[in-house]
């Protein structure tokens, strides 16, 4: 797990809302801090759908709702003349990637372990943090997923001409 402090909240802003940047991502949950407080919970309700629906992987391919098509309403919730006194987002990696990210290093742990990569956004009036984390399905002694997953987000940003600071 890092911490990482945003220094260009704009352009961090721009890629995040205005961009394909993190559409990688599912959303997990959401809270924005204008002139309300408003909660999203991303785990996609069962009752909206019918049985063939949440059953077909190519209408409901995950559990949270993906990023880029939440993306539109946070930008909406915080758009405006005024800043936001406050935001949070939870993202998690696309399980589809996690492959990838441990393929970065030795280790035995296998993407079916991994529950979750996560990034957790936020902001208020000390600035814009990053926080990552990696979710399993049962304990494992390796922290090996941990580290590759904190590289992996060091690269996203470099890539992505995030600037940043290590906490």
């Amino acid at each position: 797990m890092i911490a990482l402090k945003i220094t260009s909240i704009k352009q961090f802003m721009e890629k995040l809302l205005r961009s394909d940047a993190f559409d990688s991502f599912l959303l997990e949950e959401a809270s924005v801090s204008t002139y309300n407080t408003f909660h999203i919970d991303g785990h996609q309700n069962r009752e909206f759908y019918t049985t063939e629906e949440w059953d077909d992987a190519s209408v409901r391919p995950y559990d949270f709702s993906m990023w880029k098509t939440m993306r539109p309403i946070c930008f909406d919730l915080i758009k405006g003349s005024h800043t936001p006194i406050a935001f949070r987002f939870v993202l998690h990696l696309m399980p589809g990637y996690a492959e990838s990210i441990l393929r970065g290093g030795e280790t035995a742990v296998t993407p079916q372990q991994i529950k979750a990569f996560v990034l957790n956004i936020k902001y208020d009036s000390a600035g814009l943090t990053l926080v990552t984390g990696t979710a399993f399905h049962t304990f494992l002694p390796d922290k090996t997923p941990d580290a590759l997953w904190d590289n992996a987000v060091r690269q996203f940003l470099a890539r992505k001409d995030i600037p940043y600071e290590e906490l």
